[in-house]
C-alpha cells in the first residue's frame, strides 16, 4: 500500500522548473519536506546572511530524499541537504555525487508506535510505514529491526509518505510504527503513540544530514558552492545562537499554529546532545559505519569506500570565508 500523493513527483517536478527560470547565478538547494526543524534549515538562506557573501540561495522543500537524490543527478538543483545513505547508494554505482559537508550528523530520530507495543521484538510480522527504498526512514526503520536480532523480512515495510504522514498512519491504525523527526514524541500522547526507540541509543553513528552536489559542479564553479557552504556554516552557527531567531523561522517556514512545541523541543534536543555542527565536519568513519549498514539491507556492495565521494577542499575555503565575515 503507498499513502504518498499520487502529486508528490508532478509538484516537485513543477517547482523545479519554476526555480530554473531564477538568473544563472542562483544556487538551487533544496531540502526535505520542512518541519519544526526548519530554523535551522533556512537560516542560512535568509537575505541578512546571503548578502554577505554575495549568494542568490533558492532552497525548495520537497517530498523526500529520492526527490531531492535524482534532482541532483538531473542538474535540476545543485546541492541538497538530506540523509547521505541514498547518495552513497548512487555514487557506489557511478554517480558523480559528492559530500561537501555534514551539518547535522546526529540523528535525532525515533520509531513510534502505539502504546501497547512494548518493544522492537513485538513488531515482528507487523507493517513499518517508511518512505522511498534507501531513504532516511527506509534505513534507519531497517537498523532499528536489525538491532533487535531480527531481519528486514521479519517485518512488513510500506511507502507511507513524509514524517508526518508516517506518524499520522500509526496513529489511524493502517500501519503498527513508523519512523519520524524525533520532534513529533511532543505531539505522540495527543495522538495516542509513543516514543519506541531513538536513534542516538540504536545507531549512534548514523548520520542524519549531510549537503550533497556534484562532482562538475566543483569542479566548474567552485566559488558558487564556496559562497553557498559559507553561508550555510553562518546560518548553523546563527540558528545554534540564537534560539529564539531559529524558532521564530520554523514557525514561518512550516506555517506552524502558535502553540506548536515542535520547535523548541528540537532546539533543545539538538543543543543537549550536540546534534547540530556549524563547521560541518564530515565523519568518514561514521559514513563507513553507514556502508555497513547498507551492505546488510542488501543495498551496496561492501568494497565502496565512502571517503572516495567526500571533498571538503571548498569546505576548507568556505569556513575561512564565513570566519571573515564575523
Amino acid at each position: 500500500m503507498k499513502i504518498t500523493s499520487k502529486f508528490t513527483y508532478i509538484a516537485a517536478m513543477l517547482v523545479l522548473c519554476a526555480g530554473s527560470a531564477h538568473g544563472a547565478e542562483t544556487f538551487r538547494y533544496g531540502t526535505v519536506a520542512i518541519k519544526g526543524d526548519a530554523g535551522f534549515v533556512y537560516m542560512g538562506t535568509q537575505p541578512g546572511i546571503t548578502k554577505k557573501y554575495g549568494a542568490d540561495i533558492d532552497l525548495q522543500a520537497f517530498q523526500g530524499d529520492a526527490i531531492l537524490l535524482k534532482a541532483l543527478i538531473a542538474g535540476q538543483i545543485d546541492a541538497y541537504i538530506g540523509n547521505p545513505g541514498g547518495p552513497m547508494i548512487a555514487a557506489s554505482k557511478g554517480a558523480n555525487i559528492k559530500i561537501v559537508g555534514c551539518p547535522w550528523p546526529g540523528l535525532t530520530y525515533a520509531l513510534y508506535t502505539k502504546s501497547d507495543v512494548g518493544s522492537v521484538a513485538d513488531l515482528r510480522g507487523k507493517t513499518i510505514g517508511v518512505s522511498a527504498p534507501g531513504a532516511l526512514p527506509d534505513l534507519f526503520a531497517k537498523a532499528v529491526v536489525m538491532s533487535a536480532g531480527m531481519t528486514a523480512s521479519d517485518v512488513k515495510f510500506t511507502v507511507s509518505g513524509s514524517d508526518a504522514e508516517r506518524v499520522a498512519a500509526v496513529a489511524a491504525g493502517v500501519t503498527a510504527a513508523a519512523p519520524s523527526s524525533s520532534e513529533f514524541t511532543a505531539k505522540a500522547a495527543s495522538l495516542g503513540l509513543k516514543q519506541l526507540v531513538h536513534a542516538r541509543d540504536i545507531v549512534p553513528k548514523y548520520i542524519r544530514f549531510c549537503i550533497m552536489t556534484r562532482g562538475d559542479l566543483l569542479k566548474s564553479e567552485p566559488g558558487r558552492v564556496e559562497a553557498f557552504l559559507a553561508a550555510q556554516i553562518d546560518g548553523f552557527s546563527k540558528a545554534l545562537n540564537d534560539k529564539k531567531a531559529m524558532t521564530e523561522l520554523s514557525f514561518e517556514k512550516a506555517n506552524l499554529p502558535k502553540d506548536d512545541p515542535s520547535p523548541e523541543l528540537i532546539y533543545n534536543e539538538v543543543t543537549q546532545y550536540n546534534a547540530v555542527d556549524p563547521t560541518m565536519a564530515v565523519n568518514v568513519e561514521n559514513l563507513a559505519w553507514m556502508r555497513d549498514l547498507l551492505v546488510k539491507t542488501g543495498n551496496i556492495k561492501g568494497d565502496f569506500d565512502p571517503a572516495t565521494m567526500v571533498d571538503t577542499a571548498v569546505l576548507t575555503k568556505a569556513r575561512a570565508l564565513a570566519s571573515s565575515k564575523q
